[in-house]
């Protein structure tokens, strides 16, 4: 991309933030006197979930756009097609690439049977940007019907932070929420330029200011184990150790599962819960999601 247009490209930024108020795009009112015209530079970076400085040398002319960026700036500066078309067109960048979807992810079969053999221990297996490929019995009892769910929702982190019933079953929401941004981060650092998780990150940056937040404290975290506290609404609370284990493929698929220590409390509320689950097998549609 030449001088001019990154020249162009900073005016167009500069131009559309000035259109925008803080109302409008989701943000809160401050007490504070506002000396420019629209957004801030700081507002289109936080609503975007990239750093101040990464967005002032984009106006700048002194960066080029990634494709992920470009993918939350879209969002953030709420741009309509003819917009949108005209901005991929100043970064330099083709708009079909973040339109691009990726292959479906697969289940391996010893992942498969491993949920099966599951019978009282909530398990998921998590692929890229936590999408949630398969589950057991146990963890629709835990959790929530996921094959009641369009395929493009069924993701850990979205569900985490959109779904009311997921949220208020997490006693410790916050700890909980943190720690999947953190992994998030890391699946960003390890493929930068994947357009799904471009517009996961984008549309949770819109949705849900905690999120915005931590997102752009660049925490990152590949802890495979942990306590997790519950409030169910059948069983009352749990006290769950959660592990996962990366399949060995390299396909970046992970089993989690949940289990309690036998003869506590929440190993018979386990129990009970699973008793209560229909008797049938557990679901697989990764058929249905082209991620």
């Amino acid at each position: 991309m030449n001088s001019a247009s990154h020249s162009h490209l900073g005016a167009f930024l500069r131009a559309r933030r000035a259109q925008l108020t803080p109302q409008e795009c989701g943000l809160p009112e401050t007490d504070s006197a506002r000396r420019v015209a629209g957004l801030r530079r700081e507002e289109v970076a936080q609503l975007a979930a990239i750093s101040v400085d990464y967005y002032t040398r984009l106006e700048q002319g002194r960066v080029r756009a990634s494709a992920p960026v470009l993918v939350t700036l879209v969002r953030a500066l709420r741009l309509d097609d003819d917009q949108k078309r005209y901005l991929y067109g100043l970064a330099g960048r083709s708009e079909d690439r973040p339109r691009r979807r990726r292959p479906a992810q697969p289940v391996r079969p010893p992942m498969r049977r491993l949920l099966d053999q599951l019978t009282h221990t909530p398990a998921l297996v998590l692929g890229k940007r936590l999408d949630i490929l398969a589950w057991n019995q146990a963890a629709t009892a835990l959790y929530t019907d996921f094959a009641a769910l369009p395929p493009a929702r069924r993701n850990y982190i979205r569900l985490l932070f959109t779904d009311p019933a997921v949220r208020t079953l997490h006693r410790d929401w916050e700890h909980d929420a943190r720690d999947a941004v953190a992994a998030l981060r890391m699946e960003a650092a390890a493929d930068p330029d994947d357009p799904e998780l471009a517009r996961l990150v984008g549309e949770l940056s819109l949705r849900d200011t905690d999120f915005r937040t931590w997102w752009a404290e660049h925490r990152v975290s590949t802890a495979g184990y942990g306590t997790k506290h519950y409030r169910h609404p059948l069983v009352g609370e749990l006290t769950l150790d959660c592990d996962t284990w990366a399949s060995p493929d390299g396909s970046g698929q992970r089993l989690m599962a949940l289990t309690a220590e036998p003869g506590s409390p929440s190993h018979d509320a386990l129990r009970i819960l699973a008793s209560w689950t229909a008797a049938e097998p557990s679901t697989d549609r990764t058929e249905d999601v082209t991620r």
